[in-house]
């Protein structure tokens, strides 16, 4: 018995412990990455198979949209008398509204606003198109009157210049010179002003400007009616400024 307790171990060589930690090593990590590529799989299929429309489901949808450019047209026709009467030449628009149930017709005046993306938002010079294009898309965007305070930190903030399709942000005023030197508009301090007092040379302005993308405030804008009715959307006049401080 004592002898077979002093028995020295077998001798195995450093190089194959180290061959059969490796063959260890990697039988593990295949047996790892089979299993995340089964469950990859079965995601994706699960996704697949929740992707499927049924033909109801195509149904709704158009009927949805087809009552989105019924309404869009009936805003259209709404007498003068309950057109917005603008108070001032510069109005702040802020989509507030996806894309479900939204009629192709919608998405493109939402387009031309250059409201692609929820929670974006655009300054406006006030005329009687903005005013009709405004009426087709109101429960899908708010607006109103922003004061200098907001115009300000908004540029400063969230303003981006848009030059050979590339977002720069506005940190250095020589971008701003090249692009809008020949307009006597050299610093962000005169795209604050120009903007601020629809200058004549707004438009070029806000060509050189992208969109606001703004933050997602606390209580989500989900209701289309409108704001004087107690819902999100439409004609905020001066409290825009509210919303504007909460989302910027």
């Amino acid at each position: 018995m004592a002898e077979e307790e002093t028995k020295p171990l077998g001798y195995i060589s450093e190089t194959v412990l180290k061959k059969r930690k490796s063959t260890e090593s990697h039988a593990l990590a295949r047996k790892a990455q089979l299993e995340l590529g089964n469950f990859e799989k079965n995601k994706r299929k699960k996704k697949e198979v929740h992707d499927i429309k049924r033909p109801e489901q195509f149904v709704k949808e158009f009927r949805d949209q087809e009552l989105d450019l019924i309404r869009m047209k009936q805003r259209a026709k709404r007498p003068k008398s309950a057109v917005m009467k603008p108070k001032s030449k510069l109005l702040f628009i802020v989509r507030i509204q996806g894309k479900n149930d939204m009629h192709p017709k919608t998405r493109k005046i939402l387009y031309n606003l250059r409201l692609r993306r929820m929670f974006s938002g655009v300054f406006v010079k006030v005329n009687e198109g903005i005013i009709q294009m405004l009426q087709k898309v109101e429960p899908y965007v708010t607006y109103g009157y922003p004061n200098l305070r907001n115009v300000k930190e908004l540029i400063y903030k969230k303003g981006y210049a848009n030059t050979e399709k590339q977002r720069l942000p506005l940190t250095d005023n020589n971008i701003i010179e090249q692009e809008l030197g020949k307009h006597g508009i050299i610093c962000i301090e005169d795209i604050v002003h120009e903007i601020a007092n629809v200058g004549p040379h707004f438009k070029e302005v806000m060509n050189f400007l992208g969109p606001f993308q703004l933050n997602k405030p606390e209580g989500l804008l989900g209701k289309k009616q409108q704001f004087k009715d107690g819902g999100e959307a439409g004609n905020r006049e001066d409290q825009i400024n509210e919303l504007i401080d909460k989302m910027n």
